[in-house]
């Protein structure tokens, strides 16, 4: 058996999109803009239809290198990107305000060398502006030929429903793999229910479920790992052992760890896809090659009850990020950090 192509607001995608914010940000050394260039040409190469940026990322390095390698291509990739988190000197916080979202697509079109975007989110929910106005604003932005579709990231299902009945909304993408549950809780059925596509980012739980992850520590300054709870401390020699368990799932089954997650990701439902995000062209080789495998429904039930929010020491999230975050949670993470 194997998986079709699925939909985001109604265009046929590979449901194993890109996530571009390791070639310019959070993940160690930013490679060189050639090399970035390279492995945006190769996942195009590859069968990568679907990719996914911000404003946020490399605050417009990430925009303008996706922007540099669509040059003649961009008929190839169903484009997303996001808009209304500010980390930039004095600017700091979310605000999606109507002129903001305006402003700031304007840079986007600019910066990407484009005359549309196809999917564009808004990245956190502002608290100060009412949800039907921010899609209000986004609607009109449909109406001018500008935008495609409206996303929302990292926000409640009950603030997707407020948003659908405004417009309708194409994708919901918040943090979701066999570590990362929270979307279970209520965004994954309200998705289904309002039939918009859950975009699943973080796929492979940041590289730990892709033995992408020896030693937190070790990783860098320019790395937000060290600073998550689940990678310090005696939370991480725990989920270590984990780890080891699953890899052995995945030796087993014939496929990689990354496959693994991914190949659960997508079993989620018919209207989930994943954006694993790399820096390195071997590890987007591997994210793309069984693309259409369907995980036994026994080896799924095995990762469950491996890998879930009761099994996993420590929340995916310090408590100030955590406070940006409106997506259902857990009562409270397992800590031993």
């Amino acid at each position: 058996m194997s998986i079709e192509s699925r939909a985001i607001n109604g265009r046929p995608t590979n449901p194993i999109g890109l996530g571009c914010m390791s070639l310019s940000w959070a993940y160690g050394d930013r490679p060189a803009d050639a090399d970035g260039i390279a492995l945006l040409h190769r996942a195009i190469d590859l069968g990568y239809d679907h990719f996914d940026t911000a404003r946020l990322y490399g605050l417009g390095h990430n925009e303008t290198l996706v922007g540099q390698a669509l040059q003649g291509r961009r008929d190839k990739v169903f484009l997303a990107s996001k808009m209304g988190i500010f980390a930039s000197g004095e600017r700091r916080g979310v605000d999606c305000k109507p002129e903001t979202i305006r402003e700031q697509l304007e840079i986007s079109l600019r910066l990407l060398q484009t005359d549309h975007i196809d999917l564009y989110y808004m990245h956190r929910r502002d608290f100060t502006v009412p949800i039907e106005e921010s899609v209000g604003a986004m609607a009109d932005l449909i109406r001018e030929g500008k935008i495609g579709a409206i996303g929302l990231s990292e926000m409640s299902a009950e603030t997707l429903r407020r948003a659908s009945a405004v417009h309708p909304i194409a994708a919901m993408q918040t943090e979701y793999s066999p570590w990362t549950r929270q979307a279970e809780i209520a965004v994954l059925e309200a998705c289904r229910e309002t039939g918009t596509t859950f975009v699943a980012f973080s796929p492979v739980g940041r590289g730990a479920l892709a033995n992408g992850v020896a030693d937190p520590a070790a990783l860098g300054e320019g790395d937000i790992r060290p600073g998550m709870p689940r990678f310090q401390g005696a939370n991480w020699t725990h989920n270590q052992g984990l780890l080891r368990q699953y890899q052995a799932l995945a030796t087993a089954a014939g496929v990689t760890a990354a496959q693994l997650s991914l190949g659960w990701v997508l079993s989620r439902g018919d209207h989930v896809v994943a954006i694993p995000g790399t820096a390195k062209i071997p590890h987007l080789e591997e994210n793309i090659a069984r693309w259409d495998w369907v995980i036994p429904t026994d080896l799924a039930a095995k990762v469950d009850a491996l890998i879930n929010h009761e099994t996993v020491a420590g929340h995916r999230y310090a408590k100030a990020m955590q406070a940006t975050i409106e997506t259902e949670d857990f009562p409270q993470a397992f800590e031993l950090a």
